[in-house]
């Protein structure tokens, strides 16, 4: 059976302002083609985040009535913990707002001077993370993602001939992650 309506109803809803092609034209070339300088309020789709842009279901929006926000001993994490453990069998789980939260703790930890952090092709606040702790964020992209313009099946692979030729040049201890970015839209500018 195919439906002509999605089969769920949204909770909340909030009014977006349309531009036209001639508009968006204008507001490109004010931000200097920089997704980053363009004001949310011009962007009808944004796909420069995953940080959840959409209404929620009325589950997750009850789940945020009934949540226990105590500082501590909250069942909200102990219920939290327990389903993240048995997906991921992690025996210590920190919870944070978001992936870049994340990754501000992480590098912090295994980042420093003289650490790389080699990947696909580093998300911008990822590297920047990188950065902050002091390591270098190193890019292999396969020779396919390096041309935009030329067709191919899959052009996000990680270069494994170049990876393990960094791996011999830096030694082996002097990178403590691998990263592979799955769904990325690093120098995109697809927002």
């Amino acid at each position: 059976m195919k439906t002509i309506i999605e089969p769920f109803r949204i909770k909340s809803v909030e009014p977006i302002f349309v531009t036209t092609p001639e508009e968006r034209r204008t507001i490109l070339e004010q931000a200097f083609y920089n997704p980053f300088l363009v004001n949310a309020e011009h962007v009808l789709i944004d796909l420069l985040t995953d940080s959840g842009t959409s209404a929620m279901s009325s589950h997750q929006w009850a789940g945020i009535m009934q949540g226990d926000e105590s500082y501590a001993g909250s069942s909200s994490f102990f219920h939290f913990e327990t389903v993240v453990n048995s997906i991921t069998s992690m025996p210590f789980i920190i919870p944070t707002h978001q992936g870049r939260a994340s990754e501000k703790i992480l590098f912090s930890i295994l980042g420093g001077k003289g650490k790389f952090f080699v990947s696909n092709t580093l998300f911008d606040t990822t590297r920047a993370n990188i950065e902050f702790s002091g390591a270098t964020g190193v890019d292999l992209l396969c020779e396919e993602g390096k041309h935009p313009a030329i067709p191919a099946p899959f052009k996000g692979n990680l270069d494994t001939v170049a990876l393990e030729q960094f791996i011999t040049e830096k030694g082996a201890e002097n990178i403590p992650a691998v990263i592979l970015t799955i769904t990325n839209n690093s120098g995109a500018g697809s927002r």
